[in-house]
């Protein structure tokens, strides 16, 4: 998905006791208004499938999980940036009015209970009695209305963008005796529930914070304790946590950037638990050590080449597009290169998602000679024999972005490799999450290599928003009238068949203009040391990293 970016426990510790002093107040008063009542726990039936919402408990213990991990962004403030947020959920610290289930069934978090009106515009959400932030002050409606208002105010230049996932002209007001926010958008939206899951949505004590990127006080099983930069973070246990026993008295996440070193961590002892480790020779040795326990399984992620087609660019010419697409061998780098760990495919979206993947026709399978040929009559040649082709009258030099995780340093090692065979120059710059991030935002790439979930909202209504012309995050210069022209009638379209059929559509344009080229579609990996907490580590999903993360199989 998208990227980017703590004081000490004394300044934690200082938040939480003025949290306590100064008191917790509500906000606001008014009616909400009749509606179609739903329950959030029951309104799912027939929409992606039917395993219910199964919490797996663990038992409380004076542990620590050491973690070795990706830092992807500096801190976890939701309101800053995508990654900020998505570290903010995945280290167990904030949690959203719902989320998803294994199943990608919307189930209860924050918010028990819903209602909406029959024009879906009007939203009544209550918010689960009890409910307490870490500093020990209620999580009522009005704190969820102050959270809302703080992440629209203070995400002004970042990349969380909560207009995304709700119209920033929205109106919300607090029934304090019902313990209710209604929110009223300016057009219908077919599912808010799904677009109040993603993690940009964290319910934050804003009344109470004092260090957002650092120590935000949120209601998730784990507090922020500590921060040091590119270093990790600690968190500790909530002892106000609203949803049973927390697994571990704290948890030292260690930033490890490098597959190899977070493998050498595991076996030395140094941590206890690790995510992707993407060097196939490590994850072998590991596989094959009855001391450890690796779990791999197929995600909902896709590594993805978005290519820079702005007027002015190199890639605004289709022809030098298509070439590129036909010289690029997924199957053997999603089989050989990364053993495994990706499984390849054309479109944007995995092929094991239901948007009709098997429907979808494939203009340039992998066919290096016809790349070069159609390269040719288009008159990108190789005029002066340097090995490298021109385009107007300037040698075909690609500036290629991204970073080293989730294999994307080495798949791009392997394109620049394979493009070359056929003329075409890459110019690779491999830096870190916020670096790839911040020549996204800027537009300064040719091509840039991520790792984005594609069904973050529960469909890829917010993923595919990328390629909308009308969309402020637009970063690929890419605008196409048909695209926009469906890509518009999807977000006010409510029958499922008929959505499906235009996502199929949207993804077949993509294709046709060559508009991105996945790198394949991603299967996540865990690894835990057997001796210290045993296969069963990867079950503490009821508090954190699985069910934290909100997302399955990530």
């Amino acid at each position: 998905m998208k990227k980017s970016k703590m004081l000490t426990a004394l300044l934690l510790s200082a938040a939480l006791t003025a949290g306590v002093m100064t008191g917790c107040s509500g906000g606001s008063n008014t009616d909400s208004t009749d509606a179609v009542s739903q329950s959030a726990a029951g309104n799912r039936e027939g929409e992606v499938n039917q395993e219910g919402y199964q919490a797996n408990q663990a038992t409380a213990t004076d542990k620590t999980l050491t973690f070795g991990i990706q830092e992807y962004s500096i801190g976890v403030d939701p309101a800053q940036e995508i990654n900020t947020a998505w570290n903010c959920s995945r280290y167990g610290i904030g949690e959203c009015l719902f989320r998803f289930d294994n199943s990608m069934n919307v189930v209860p978090w924050l918010c028990d209970e819903y209602k909406v009106n029959d024009e879906h515009t009007e939203w009544v959400f209550h918010i689960r009695d009890g409910v307490k932030f870490s500093d020990g002050c209620p999580c009522d409606a009005a704190a969820v209305k102050a959270s809302i208002e703080r992440l629209f105010r203070d995400s002004v230049g970042g990349s969380s963008k909560p207009g995304t996932f709700l119209a920033e002209d929205s109106v919300l007001t607090v029934d304090e005796g019902a313990n209710t926010l209604t929110i009223v958008t300016p057009e219908p939206v077919v599912d808010l529930t799904k677009n109040l899951c993603y993690p940009v949505m964290i319910v934050v004590d804003a009344a109470h914070t004092t260090d957002y990127v650092a120590a935000p006080i949120c209601t998730g099983p784990y507090a922020a304790e500590k921060f040091t930069e590119h270093v990790g973070m600690t968190v500790v246990r909530n002892e106000n946590y609203w949803n049973g026993e927390v697994p571990y008295a704290s948890i030292e996440l260690l930033y490890m950037g490098d597959a190899s070193a977070k493998a050498m961590a595991l076996q030395s002892g140094q941590v206890q638990l690790v995510e992707n480790i993407t060097n196939i020779a490590d994850l072998d040795k590991l596989r094959n050590d009855p001391n450890f326990t690796v779990t791999i399984a197929p995600g909902i992620r896709t590594g993805i080449c978005h290519m820079n087609v702005s007027e002015g660019k190199l890639l605004n010419n289709e022809t030098l597009r298509h070439a590129i697409i036909k010289s690029i061998d997924r199957d053997t780098m999603c089989s050989v290169t990364v053993g495994g760990l990706y499984t390849s495919g054309f479109s944007v979206l995995p092929s094991t998602l239901d948007y009709g993947y098997d429907e979808l026709v494939n203009p340039d399978p992998y066919d290096p000679e016809e790349a070069k040929r159609i390269m040719d009559e288009a008159g990108i040649v190789d005029s002066d024999g340097d090995g490298i082709r021109e385009l107007n009258g300037q040698n075909i030099m690609l500036k290629y972005v991204t970073y080293p995780n989730r294999c994307l340093d080495t798949f791009a090692e392997a394109v620049q490799q394979q493009l070359e065979v056929v003329g075409i120059g890459v110019d690779l710059i491999i830096s870190d999450g916020a670096g790839q991030w911040d020549s996204y935002q800027s537009g300064d790439f040719d091509i840039n290599s991520s790792n984005w979930t594609t069904v973050g909202t529960g469909d890829p209504c917010e993923y595919m928003n990328a390629w909308w012309g009308d969309c402020e995050a637009d970063y690929c210069g890419y605008n196409n009238p048909e695209y926009n022209e469906l890509f518009a009638k999807l977000q006010k379209t409510f029958d499922d068949a008929e959505r499906k059929d235009i996502i199929q559509k949207l993804q077949q344009i993509l294709i046709d203009d060559a508009a991105a080229f996945p790198l394949g579609y991603y299967n996540s990996s865990m690894i835990s040391n057997n001796a210290d907490i045993g296969g069963a580590a990867i079950n503490t999903a009821d508090y954190y990293w699985v069910t934290t993360n909100i997302y399955p199989a990530e």
